[in-house]
């Protein structure tokens, strides 16, 4: 009897990979800025519009929409008929407008740091965000002023985030220290012990601490 060959009788198909389109590119807000609405994207495959997923997340203060200062990644997605994924992606900077540092230590900063342990220092790296919480409670983006986030490039999964103190009375550095949350992927908790503001100065000095691994940071912000 005679033998068909391999795949000889296969059916091949076509498939329409998956395209997305983004209405216009990244944003920036004004610092002003009160509520924001999304450009959105279209999703498509062999010219028919599919349906489009979308996700949004807050790189530093949480939040699954685009509602106060944060640089937020909104990312689109769809899928073709045979499941196969497309993804897009748009950065959405919302900042913080600067406070005068008498009333408000709200802003965007860039920081100068010393790293005690193990002895290396930062100059100018950035941003950093404060995020005024309301009730006289404030965010910082990163409690040890972007040192693997931007000096090692390793983004803002690598900030330690969560951070925050209450102002009591700016002018005389009265803060309340809130140190329960910060961590890094390597384990342990980050902690403030100090945070002092120069407003003639334009700058605020924060220390913080890792003591799982004997880090402890000395920053400069300066209001950009």
């Amino acid at each position: 009897p005679s033998v068909d060959a391999p795949g000889s009788n296969d059916e091949s198909s076509v498939t329409y990979l998956p395209l997305i389109t983004l209405e216009g590119g990244d944003v920036v807000l004004d610092c002003n800025t009160t509520s924001y609405s999304d450009p959105g994207a279209v999703a498509s495959a062999g010219g028919q519009e599919i349906e489009l997923f979308t996700n949004t997340v807050g790189s530093y203060f949480g939040g699954s929409e685009v509602n106060g200062p944060d640089i937020y990644s909104v990312s689109y997605s769809a899928f073709n008929e045979d499941e196969i994924p497309a993804t897009g992606f748009r950065t959405v900077t919302w900042p913080p407008c600067n406070g005068d540092l008498v009333t408000s230590i709200a802003g965007v900063y860039t920081c100068t740091s010393l790293v005690r342990t193990p002895g290396y220092s930062t100059s100018d790296i950035g941003p950093i965000l404060i995020r005024d919480m309301g009730n006289g409670m404030y965010a910082v983006s990163d409690a040890i002023g972007g040192w693997y986030e931007h000096e090692y490039g390793y983004g803002p999964d690598y900030a330690a985030k969560g951070l925050t103190l209450t102002a009591n009375d700016i002018s005389s550095n009265d803060f309340t220290l809130n140190n329960s949350t910060a961590t890094l992927p390597w384990g342990g908790t980050v902690e403030f012990t100090d945070f002092s503001v120069d407003a003639g100065a334009g700058t605020i000095t924060i220390s913080s601490a890792w003591p799982l691994y004997g880090y402890t940071w000395e920053m400069t912000l300066t209001q950009m």
